[in-house]
């Protein structure tokens, strides 16, 4: 039985066309028998077929022949002499196309890479979320770039209750209990690294919530007064 080095080294040598035509008819004959040999027939085509396109014919001069023709009639080649010849050829012509075959990767590889580098990188992502009490009452904008998790927190139009203070939480069925990102100054826009130690998946899924608390924040890390406003980050365009 032949091996499957055998079988992979005769597909092979029958794709990139070193076989003579007996051979060749042969392994086309086998190919319609062997599933295996099919296979890997099939195999070395799809490997090679880029190169169709890449490699051109090279045509031997055209005074080769009818010297090599000449030599082996006067006798400067014997019987031996030309079956080495033969043997020497097929192994340049596999050689030759191995050569080929991994110049074009490497080609192909050059062109990926050069690609990548100087392709323009991506624009970072951003997320953004709208506060609100109900559609028709947008309190703060907040928005999230998620590659560093640099918060910044827009008010838009909120008025808390004298001797209290807006505190920002962030809502994630992992997290458990909600987590407070601050106590938000609604008079001004802030920006601040509050999110770094949450993971871009953890921010994407979560709701963000504003409750009423004593001024300066809860007293306790947790809620304490009603929530106010909320809204859920979408990506921003």
């Amino acid at each position: 039985m032949i091996g499957d080095d055998d079988i992979d080294s005769l597909a092979g040598e029958y794709v990139l066309g070193t076989l003579d035509v007996g051979e060749r008819s042969a392994v086309a004959a086998r190919r319609q028998r062997e599933s295996a040999l099919d296979a890997a027939i099939i195999a070395w085509e799809r490997r090679l077929a880029p190169l169709n396109d890449a490699a051109g014919d090279v045509a031997p001069p055209r005074a080769l022949l009818a010297k090599i023709l000449a030599r082996i009639e006067r006798g400067d080649l014997g019987a031996r002499a030309g079956v080495t010849l033969l043997s020497l050829h097929r192994r340049l012509k596999i050689w030759r196309g191995v050569a080929l075959f991994a110049s074009a990767i490497a080609a192909s590889l050059s062109v990926v890479i050069g690609a990548n580098e100087f392709a323009p990188k991506p624009k970072q992502q951003n997320l953004v979320a709208v506060l609100q009490k109900d559609a028709s009452s947008p309190a703060f904008l907040v928005t999230v770039n998620i590659e560093d998790r640099l918060m910044t927190v827009q008010p838009i139009a909120a008025k808390p209750e004298s001797g209290k203070s807006f505190e920002l939480w962030l809502v994630q069925k992992n997290l458990g209990a909600p987590r407070s990102l601050g106590v938000i100054d609604e008079g001004k826009p802030s920006t601040q690294p509050t999110l770094i130690s949450y993971k871009p998946d953890v921010i994407e899924s979560a709701t963000l919530a504003i409750s009423l608390e004593p001024e300066g924040g809860s007293p306790t890390g947790k809620p304490t007064g009603p929530v106010v406003f909320s809204g859920r980050f979408v990506p921003s365009k």
